[in-house]
Order: C-alpha cells, then sequence, then structure tokens
C-alpha cells in the first residue's frame, strides 16, 4: 500500500507498544491502513503464537484487535478533525475497554485479516468494531473503546 501505516505516523516517543510500536522490534509490528470507509490489517501467526496445535492463542488475536482498534481510533479522529494522519499534536489513544468473541477455533500460519469499522467519534472516545478472518471465515469479533490517552501516559509527564 502506498499510504502509511496509521503506527508509522505516531512520534517517536508513543511508538513502543508491542503489538504495533515501529520502535518496539521484539513486537508483532502490526500495521493498519483505510480501505475505503473500512481499517485493515494483516498478521500472520507463526508457530509461538500456538494455543493448541494447529491454533492461535486467544490471546495474541485480542491483543491484535486492541492494536488495530487504538490505532484505527487514532485516525479517525485524525480524520473527523479534517487533519493529516500524524499531524502535531498527536492524537494517541489507549484501550479503555476491550471486548472479545471468539467464534470459531483459529487456523495457525495463515494470514489473517482485520477489518475494522468506527461506530462512533468523539473528542475524547472512539468506538471501533473489528473482525478477525482466517481463510474468509470470521473468527473472532472485538469492540475496542478507546480513549484519549491521558496527560498522565505521555513521556514529559
Amino acid at each position: 500500500m502506498s499510504q502509511i501505516a496509521f503506527q508509522d505516523a505516531y512520534p517517536d516517543d508513543f511508538s513502543h507498544c508491542y503489538g504495533c510500536g515501529k520502535n518496539n522490534p521484539m513486537g508483532h509490528q502490526l500495521k493498519s491502513y483505510w480501505e475505503g470507509e473500512e481499517t485493515v490489517a494483516t498478521f500472520t501467526p507463526n508457530e509461538e503464537h500456538t494455543a493448541l496445535p494447529g491454533f492461535v492463542y486467544g490471546g495474541l488475536l485480542a491483543s491484535l484487535i486492541d492494536c488495530h482498534g487504538t490505532g484505527s481510533a487514532s485516525a479517525a479522529a485524525y480524520k473527523a478533525d479534517g487533519r493529516p494522519l500524524g499531524s502535531e499534536p498527536a492524537l494517541r489513544f489507549v484501550t479503555g475497554n476491550l471486548n472479545v468473541d471468539f467464534l470459531a477455533p483459529t487456523p495457525l500460519g495463515v494470514p489473517l485479516q482485520l477489518r475494522g469499522t468506527i461506530r462512533e467519534v468523539k473528542e475524547k472516545k472512539v468506538i471501533v468494531d473489528i473482525t478477525i478472518y482466517a481463510n474468509d471465515k470470521a473468527c473472532v469479533k472485538g469492540t475496542v473503546i478507546a480513549v484519549k490517552m491521558p496527560a498522565s501516559m505521555l513521556p514529559s509527564a
């Protein structure tokens, strides 16, 4: 994709997340993008992400929904403000609530596609609904209520 990933637009001080931080080489490096009105990301789980042989650990799936949700929230807030992604001051969100429903066992070793829909955008809160697909089958659904990062979490606080 020619557009920048939401997470790559975060300032360096906000780019250490295990799930999506560009400054965390040991993390998942999840990258989220706009595709029309939806947000999308792809992640292929490896053997270390095993729950049972052949299937993905549920905690990984929840973390993917979490990071795709907060990244999507940030992008939606910029869009609602009519601002370019990554412009200052940074619009960074953290998880206020994460709800995950496991619909079917998720196979290991195939690309997972995350598709997000922005349900609500307010100044301090964004709600994102996300579905994870494996081989075009919905395996996991989740909702992230993302809240604007509190000042106490800012690097200079």
